[in-house]
């Protein structure tokens, strides 16, 4: 049966080599000569060939034999390989290093996420990869286990019950436009006041499916599903669309975000996981974070 080292007795015998001397290792690892001498004792035995010469009298250092120098090295690289080790687990479990993937819908990759994960990240290591895209295709991202989580709306709870979802942010659904449009000036719209205009559907139009607005989806010719080109629509005045407050472009000139109060749609967004699986420590770590920082 092959011995079994424990690294304190390799640091034990590490130290009264180095500092050639059992009474100097006690003192550097805290403890008294006799137990230094007894995990000495003890790591021999698992060897079955001594490590120090016979302590001569005439000399207060102690040696090696031929074969604790031959195993030196080697319990040195085993030490350097155990901390080496512990290093990365620690700083793994403290979010410090390590790979962290998460997709998000765009309108929080794009609002909040930037900031939160600043301060999250700080000056560690770790790596973060972040794809943005639909509801639809971020939920498919949790499930193929493509991210460690996701940052999405669930349009029926039900159908996704091998999910977990804890909701963060909630926004609701307005009408945009360009500034010049009819609509514009409105400071709040009934959806019947949208039936005469060009209506562009988009990702998040699924919403309204379940209000009664639902026959406006039903008589839109147009869909874009990319959020950059949507906006170019109708910058363009090819139509009108709804989105979610936290999705309307603040910093754009050229269009008008207009609540749409009947029917009133309201959007929640959250952290979506798998229901069975356990997060990474880097993972959960920055779920905590968003929870901490989630508007009150």
């Amino acid at each position: 049966m092959l011995p079994e080292f424990k690294i304190t007795q390799l640091r034990h015998f590490v130290w009264v080599a180095e500092l050639k001397g059992f009474h100097v290792a006690a003192e550097k690892a805290h403890r008294t000569q006799p137990a230094i001498s007894l995990s000495i004792r003890d790591l021999e035995n698992k060897l079955g060939e001594a490590l120090f010469e016979k302590r001569n009298s005439r000399t207060a250092k102690t040696e090696l034999t031929p074969f604790g120098k031959h195993f030196l090295p080697r319990a040195k690289e085993l030490i350097a390989h155990h901390d080496r080790i512990a290093e990365d687990m620690t700083l793994l479990a403290e979010h410090k290093t390590g790979h962290l993937r998460l997709a998000s819908v765009p309108s929080i990759a794009s609002r909040f996420l930037p900031e939160l994960l600043l301060n999250f990240i700080g000056d560690s290591e770790l790596h973060v990869s972040v794809f943005d895209d639909n509801s639809s295709a971020v939920l498919q991202m949790v499930e193929n286990q493509q991210v460690d989580f996701g940052i999405a709306g669930l349009f029926d709870e039900q159908e996704q019950s091998e999910k977990h979802f804890i909701p963060v942010w909630e926004d609701h659904i307005g009408v945009v436009c360009p500034h010049q449009h009819p609509l514009a000036a409105s400071s709040g719209l009934h959806w019947q006041e949208l039936r005469p205009y060009r209506l562009i559907r988009n990702g998040t139009s699924r919403l309204l499916e379940d209000s009664e607005a639902q026959p406006l989806l039903a008589n839109s010719q147009y869909y874009i599903s990319n959020m950059i080109s949507l906006i170019a629509m109708l910058e363009a005045g090819f139509g009108i669309t709804t989105l979610p407050w936290y999705a309307f472009p603040t910093d754009n000139t050229k269009l008008a975000f207009i609540p749409l109060h009947t029917p009133l749609v309201r959007r929640r967004i959250g952290i979506v996981t798998l229901s069975n699986k356990s997060l990474t420590p880097p993972a959960q770590a920055l779920v905590d974070f968003i929870l901490a920082s989630r508007p009150s």
